[in-house]
């Protein structure tokens, strides 16, 4: 009767949703390798694969712009930039190394290497082992051990062997809401490692217009040197020749000394940046010519209007939201009773078993069970509350992340268009002073011009067209901070449908 009892009870316990399969006697032999490899999925639930985000998947959530706009005060400019003015930028300056490496396979080149990377891909393969542990609620539990009798009584020496086994049948959705948890703060992760994506490709971006800002102006330094030398050169002859005075000779190596100075303070900034290239990529860049893409600068799509649904950091903050809400929902079912049938399996060993009374008796049962928490001492409703709030806090994000990048685009823009305007003027300053230039050189032949007079115009010169290429290189930055803010980096550096470190996006 034990053993009828317990054939009963292993077939009660099988899912309801097993398979069963019917095969020939002559089976192929790898029969049993896939059966056992089903029978694995009775018991455990699969691995999910973490390896992949996909950009859809993130962005699939509603968001209503004018909603947030009516929430908020509105100011509006009277002054409307156009929408279809393109961006123009010159190209950046050759000569200082032997290699080449453009922007694009120096992003690529840092992305791999990056321990930030690494970081957001192993928390996301620990946030999906998390979905893996809420899933495996929906399959049998089961559970042994072994106990003695009451040490106090007579049957001390006695072992009991128990096995149980418990299978949710309902719980109101309380295992469901649990992986929807799970599931949400994945997403947020796969968002999380997206912005630090998007920061390293700026980071990368942003060394290289500077190692190429800095780098022209350590050029226009050169020449400065070069023209307030010769100046040098003719106030030394004039004055030994008594044309002029001693004094001459003195103010122009004063103005040659602070000349080299800006050279090398210049050529500190552009080793930082280059120091900071090199942390980022593990080699040397000083011998190399950093190409940036004309493609980059021509596609930034200044006054195109953001895809907030594509911003990182508005996918992470919506999934927030998300992971708000089922946790909300997960607290408001935990009140609700959960029904399982339960077996259970015991064992006696030099004694009698408690169950039956017999010795060393076999005793089994199989039962339903429907447990619930009553009352809390109202921590039920306390972690309702703080779930609402943290579901408002989440929202307030959202909202957050939303002007941010309103702002930002909006200071960008204007950056961008005063820098153009800037380059326009400093471009006719650089010809009316290079022709007031030769003016004082004739000037100064003839004695109605100081040597001061031909230093200054000397330096006004370079001056401009160090504000040019600094105006040139702001642009460069700006655009690729646009490009960071509005999550356009996958798409115009060519990430997705890549492998980054074995984490891949698909858009």
């Amino acid at each position: 009767m034990n053993l009828m009892k317990s054939k009963i009870w292993l077939i009660l316990f099988l899912p309801i949703s097993a398979p069963i399969t019917l095969v020939h006697a002559e089976a192929p032999k790898g029969y049993l390798n896939s059966a056992k490899k089903g029978m694995s999925h009775l018991f455990a639930p699969q691995p999910a694969n973490f390896n992949q985000v996909s950009i859809q998947a993130l962005s699939n959530f509603p968001l209503d712009t004018q909603q947030m706009q009516e929430a908020l005060p509105v100011v509006v400019s009277s002054v409307q930039p156009p929408r279809d003015r393109a961006v123009t930028a010159v190209p950046t300056g050759s000569g200082y190394s032997i290699h080449e490496l453009n922007m694009m396979e120096a992003i690529h080149q840092a992305l791999q290497r990056r321990p930030e990377i690494s970081r957001s891909i192993a928390s996301i393969a620990g946030q999906s082992a998390n979905i893996d542990a809420a899933k495996a609620q929906y399959y049998p539990q089961i559970s042994g051990g072994i106990s003695t009798a009451d040490l106090t009584s007579g049957e001390r020496g006695r072992q009991l062997y128990t096995l149980s086994a418990t299978q949710v049948l309902y719980d109101f959705g309380k295992i469901k809401s649990s992986v929807n948890v799970e599931e949400a703060r994945l997403l947020q992760e796969q968002a999380n490692a997206l912005v630090s994506i998007d920061d390293i490709a700026f980071q990368t971006a942003n060394a290289i217009i500077n190692i190429n800002r800095y780098k022209e102006i350590v050029r226009i330094a050169d020449q400065q040197i070069k023209g307030i030398a010769r100046i040098a050169e003719i106030a030394n002859l004039r004055a030994n020749a008594g044309i002029s005075s001693q004094a001459d000779p003195i103010q122009a190596k004063s103005n040659l000394e602070a000349a080299e100075s800006n050279k090398l303070i210049q050529e500190t900034q552009l080793k930082q940046y280059q120091q900071k290239l090199r942390t980022l990529l593990g080699y040397d860049v000083a011998n190399m010519q950093l190409s940036i893409p004309d493609s980059v600068v021509r596609n930034a799509g200044l006054y195109t209007e953001p895809e907030f649904t594509q911003i990182p950091e508005m996918m992470a903050a919506q999934a927030a939201v998300q992971v708000a809400k089922f946790q909300k929902e997960q607290t408001s079912l935990s009140a609700y009773p959960t029904i399982n049938i339960k077996g259970s399996l015991s064992q006696a060993l030099n004694g009698r078993n408690p169950n039956n009374n017999e010795d060393d008796g076999l005793y089994n049962s199989i039962m339903l069970e429907a447990t619930s928490n009553f009352f809390q001492g109202g921590a039920v409703r306390s972690k309702l509350r703080s779930a609402s709030y943290a579901e408002e806090a989440a929202k307030a994000q959202v909202n957050t992340v939303y002007l941010d990048v309103l702002d930002q685009v909006r200071l960008i823009r204007e950056q961008v268009e005063n820098k153009q305007k800037q380059m326009e003027i400093l471009a006719l300053r650089k010809e009316t002073t290079a022709r007031t230039k030769e003016l004082y050189q004739e000037q100064y032949k003839l004695g109605t011009r100081t040597v001061v007079d031909l230093l200054n115009s000397e330096q006004a010169i370079h001056s401009a067209a160090q504000e040019i290429e600094t105006a040139r290189y702001d642009i460069y930055s700006g655009l690729m901070q646009y490009i960071k803010v509005t999550g356009r980096s996958r798409e115009l550096y060519h990430l997705n449908d890549t492998s980054i470190q074995g984490f891949e996006i698909q858009p």
